[in-house]
């Protein structure tokens, strides 16, 4: 129990030891003035009863605002599992759309790749024919300035060379 708790049972059991010792002057009847008449009655049971009233309607009163706070204590929690559903389904969504981004920008990059790839290669075909061909011509004009090269000389060997005199 709470310290709240027992200190209001002990106010009420000191209360009803009270009463119960001066239960004598409690019942001994006394002239009471209710602003429109004048009655006999114990002031004792008088005080007694009011106050018993007025502990009634209290704990009516606390039971009441209990109850209010309990039940709005039970919407509160419904709207707050309202939001926590709506703020999932809200964040599933972004994460969704997260996925469907990644994977269109994943879907762009393999693209891309496979068009440089593409790109690189036919590059390199390109390269790979220029290059023989500037081998071959290459080849060629080597070959053309050796047979040249071959004609000079001859030229050189046979200029160079004394003429055979004819045998008689």
């Amino acid at each position: 129990m709470s310290t709240r708790t027992l200190f209001l049972l002990l106010v009420a059991a000191l209360l009803a030891l009270f009463t119960i010792f001066n239960w004598q002057a409690f019942t001994t009847p006394t002239t009471l003035w209710l602003l429109f008449a004048r009655v006999q009655a114990p002031l004792g049971m008088v005080m007694l009863g009011i106050t018993a009233l007025l502990t009634v309607l209290f704990l009516l009163y606390v039971a009441y605002m209990q109850t209010t706070a309990i039940l709005e204590a039970r919407r509160y929690a419904r709207e707050l599992q309202a939001q926590r559903q709506i703020a999932d389904a809200a964040e599933a969504s972004r994460i969704a759309e997260l996925r469907s981004v990644l994977e269109a920008g994943v879907r762009s990059l393999d693209e891309r790749i496979t068009q440089a790839q593409n790109a690189t290669q036919s590059a390199l075909g390109q390269l790979t024919i220029e290059l023989r061909t500037a081998i071959e011509q290459s080849g060629t004009v080597l070959s053309a300035y050796i047979g040249e090269m071959e004609d000079r000389l001859e030229r050189q060997f046979t200029a160079a060379r004394p003429a055979p005199t004819p045998a008689p």
